[in-house]
């Protein structure tokens, strides 16, 4: 992906989102990342209490969400409509997750978004990440979200480097992507639209939209028409 692949509007659908208006004016999608926290507090305490019930003084839940007893919720959560948060989830703060979304047993999240109808369904860790609508991560597959080197992070474009002014940067997965069982995405990895990556795969800077991801090196072009994304 070259830096305008990299474009808010070229990896996302905003429709499918609360979070769209945190969007506006910026041009890279992980520059709305700090000001996660802050944006949740303040929608949260504009929505309806009809639609969404509020379970502490930061955290607010659709009422046609299903949040199972053993989940954790910490700070600054909004979980949108027919959302499901799974058996001993772990969700430690500043994660708005969308409608239609799945959580899964023992999956882990901060300082994330989830576009509508993503699927983190088990064994899953996401790390001040984005993953856009219809994007799913198979079982035990990762965000790694911190370098080595405790650096800041950097989005590594077919064109040059980005410089992010992160510490703390794990994924941006554009819609309908398939990420595989066991796969790690390393910090910075950014994925475009419609591609799948293969399990047990360690991927690193950017992948192309309409991609087969196999291995390092071993990229192949889908055929016209060919899906991405599992039907939920």
């Amino acid at each position: 992906m070259k830096k305008d692949d990299l474009r808010i509007e070229k990896m996302f659908e905003l429709r499918y989102t609360q979070a769209a208006e945190l969007f506006e004016g910026k041009r890279y999608p992980w520059e709305v990342l700090p000001e996660l926290s802050a944006f949740i507090e303040r929608i949260g305490r504009e929505l309806p209490p009809s639609e969404y019930e509020e379970r502490s003084p930061t955290v607010w839940i659709h009422r046609s969400a299903r949040v199972y007893d053993s989940a954790f919720l910490s700070d600054h959560i909004l979980i949108g409509p027919e959302t499901e948060v799974r058996h001993c989830a772990f969700l430690r703060g500043s994660v708005l997750a969308g409608r239609g979304c799945v959580i899964g047993n023992s999956c882990e999240l901060k300082n994330s978004i989830l576009f509508d109808s993503v699927q983190v369904p088990h064994y899953n860790y996401i790390g001040d990440s984005i993953l856009g609508y219809r994007s799913h991560m198979g079982a035990a597959s990762l965000t790694s979200n911190v370098k080595s080197d405790r650096r800041p992070v950097f989005v590594h474009a077919e064109d040059g480097e980005i410089e992010t002014g992160l510490k703390k940067l794990g994924a941006i997965l554009s819609d309908c992507v398939e990420v595989g069982c066991g796969s790690v995405l390393n910090p910075g990895c950014c994925i475009g639209r419609n591609t799948n990556i293969y399990p047990l795969s360690s991927v690193r800077g950017t992948v192309d939209a309409d991609s087969i991801y196999k291995r390092e090196g071993e990229i192949a072009r889908k055929r016209t028409g060919e899906k991405g994304h599992r039907e939920i």
